[in-house]
């Protein structure tokens, strides 16, 4: 008799901003930063860039890093360079980031090398992107990952089982009217994220409470975004010290204890991502969570 095999695996580690560990100083001002930054920037130059990236930088491991850690969901975003001739593809959060193409042969170097592995890749958000721009994304995946990718078919149907018997290892989700014409791009919505936008825990902590009993009205993907989002106040006054002292540090253990209140499964969190991924125990705690659940499971 063959072991039991949990069908739908509960409960994901994923990081905000994933690609955020390497930030490029020398880069200009990403294309979807305001006025205002713009102008910070170009009076005060490199310094305001220095400033600018311990706020921009939400994570210190590099994909492998993560990978190896357990993070299984990643947060990209996208972005064109201003008259970059090459019209390359980056990922980028005020400032630029890494090359896209790169990021993804990292991830999938690791998942030659894993075959039971599978990752959430979540392209939510594009910046100066022409429909050839997004042409050219979509054959970099091909090109990449081939048939390692899970054509989009309805939430409630995929399971680890499933995946494993169709050598399927990357789901990816497209934010864009693209997804819709590509088989093996889910649409975004799919993989909603509700974003609390406050620097206070008790407040995101309320958001996140009411955001799971919303969740099953949707039948997809979900994900409880721990993480705060500082205010220009916030900002001015630890301008030096950035996110993760002034923030993310002060925050964890209340944010930590929601987390291990919480139940995975259809009625509960299902995909969780955080800052700094490797501070106090995120990691940890996500994974007895789901030891929680199947011991649940194998009770009833």
């Amino acid at each position: 008799m063959h072991p039991k095999v949990d069908p739908r695996p509960p409960l994901f580690k994923g990081s905000h901003d994933s690609f955020s560990f390497y930030i490029d100083e020398a880069s200009p001002v990403g294309p979807e930063q305001p006025e205002t930054v713009q102008n910070f920037v170009s009076v005060f130059g490199t310094v305001a860039k220095k400033l600018m990236r311990k706020w921009l930088a939400t994570q210190t491991m590099n994909f492998t890093g993560q990978l190896g850690a357990g993070i299984r969901y990643f947060d990209l975003r996208i972005s064109t360079k201003p008259r970059d001739p090459d019209n390359e593809l980056y990922f980028a959060h005020g400032l630029f980031s890494a090359k896209v193409n790169e990021g993804l042969e990292e991830i999938n170097a690791f998942l030659t090398d894993h075959h039971k592995e599978v990752v959430f890749l979540d392209f939510n958000h594009f910046y100066g992107m022409q429909k050839y721009h997004h042409e050219k994304l979509v054959q970099m995946l091909k090109d990449i990952y081939g048939n390692k990718m899970c054509p989009a078919i309805f939430a409630q149907e995929v399971s680890l089982k499933y995946l494993w018997e169709k050598d399927y290892q990357v789901l990816v989700f497209y934010h864009s009217p693209v997804a819709l014409e590509v088989p093996f791009l889910w649409p975004g919505q799919m993989m909603p994220a509700p974003w609390a936008n406050t620097t206070d825990p008790e407040k995101l902590i309320q958001f996140l409470q009411a955001s799971i009993t919303e969740r099953r009205k949707k039948g997809s993907f979900f994900i409880s975004q721990v993480v705060l989002t500082p205010k220009a106040s916030t900002v001015v006054k630890g301008v030096a010290s950035g996110l993760r002292e002034t923030i993310t540090e002060r925050a964890l253990p209340a944010m930590m204890q929601w987390v291990r209140t919480q139940k995975p499964g259809e009625s509960g969190i299902n995909i969780v991502t955080a800052d700094f991924v490797e501070l106090g125990d995120f990691i940890s705690t996500v994974i007895k969570l789901n030891y929680v659940f199947e011991e649940g499971e194998a009770n009833t």
